[in-house]
């Protein structure tokens, strides 16, 4: 019997190299006779190290248009995302969410440079330290926390960013410019834990104290709609709650038609029947801020993800998010 092919895009991030390494043991475990083939894409902002990725289309259009357009074109059978990095905001006809893996640890955690303790940035409510990210939520939350830190633009994948910290290497900017060297940077613990990093790990945030970016933790594995082969193969490894999360947090995006400026955030449990969602909206600066929290059937997701996004437009979310529109 000849082996079924199945050819996964991804980018060529160390991480994202993990992530769909992860997912070629899990199909050829579940499927006998699977081959799998992962195809690496170098995207716009893997290539841009230095610039905004809003001119790249934000997250959706730097990591992830590439990849599925060779999965439209049948030249894929499947792609590869973290799912904080799909748009939830829009839909992308003909394909869908195969399968999702079982949701790694959410949460942002603080990296800091050798040197430097969290009693230090503590004591000094961020006065005088530099953080690096390129995620206007965190950012958002950071200043929250931390009135007086000064957020710097800081691109590049994870282990880069962890390498240009301990080197403490400016920042180029898309003028020609520079910014840093930066004092710490906020990522996602399950990024720095697929590559080896966990160690360098300072503080973590409770999801009380930064409530993490919609899907983080997810990796999802999308496909054509009309694939049923593939549909059948993918579903045999899908976490069911992992995938109920998905789209109970995505929901709350598409009500909101959030952008890539958008600070908004999303995570939601499952206990038993039942799931707890909560989502907030965010100013870039962390003086306005709308939180909502609501259970319901975890079999409804996104009805529930429905509800959240709908409180929070009736609590003036849709204005927070216009004036963070790019003009």
């Amino acid at each position: 019997m000849a082996a079924i092919q199945l050819r996964i895009g991804t980018r060529k991030s160390v991480m994202a190299l993990a992530q769909t390494g992860e997912i070629a043991r899990c199909l050829t475990a579940a499927v006998p006779g699977l081959d799998v083939e992962i195809v690496k894409f170098e995207t716009s902002g893997d290539s841009d190290q230095v610039g905004k990725l809003l001119p790249h289309g934000g997250k959706g259009g730097a990591f992830v248009a590439e990849i599925r357009k060779a999965v439209i074109s049948g030249g894929l059978q499947a792609a590869m995302h973290s799912l904080k990095d799909m748009p939830g905001n829009e839909d992308t006809p003909g394909l869908v969410i195969g399968a999702t893996l079982s949701r790694d640890p959410p949460g942002d955690v603080l990296v800091l440079r050798p040197g430097v303790s969290v009693d230090d940035l503590r004591a000094s409510r961020g006065r005088g330290f530099k953080l690096g990210t390129n995620a206007v939520r965190r950012a958002a939350y950071a200043r929250r926390l931390f009135p007086d830190i000064e957020v710097i633009h800081y691109r590049g994948a994870a282990d880069t960013r962890v390498r240009k910290l301990d080197g403490l290497q400016m920042q180029r900017l898309p003028d020609g410019g520079a910014v840093g060297p930066a004092d710490a940077l906020i990522m996602a613990r399950s990024g720095l834990e697929r590559i080896g990093l966990a160690g360098r790990i300072a503080y973590e945030f409770s999801i009380s104290e930064m409530l993490p970016a919609v899907g983080q933790g997810i990796v999802a594995v999308e496909c054509a709609a009309q694939d049923w082969q593939t549909r059948r193969i993918l579903s045999s490894i899908d976490d069911p709650a992992a995938h109920a999360s998905a789209d109970a947090e995505r929901e709350v995006l598409w009500v909101l038609n959030g952008h890539c400026n958008s600070p908004i955030a999303g995570f939601s449990t499952i206990d038993g029947a039942r799931m707890t969602l909560t989502a907030s909206v965010l100013d870039e600066t962390g003086g306005l801020f709308i939180e909502a929290t609501r259970a319901g059937p975890a079999d409804r997701p996104r009805e529930l993800g429905r509800a959240v996004g709908l409180e929070l437009l009736a609590r003036g979310a849709a204005d927070i998010i216009e004036r963070s529109r790019p003009q």
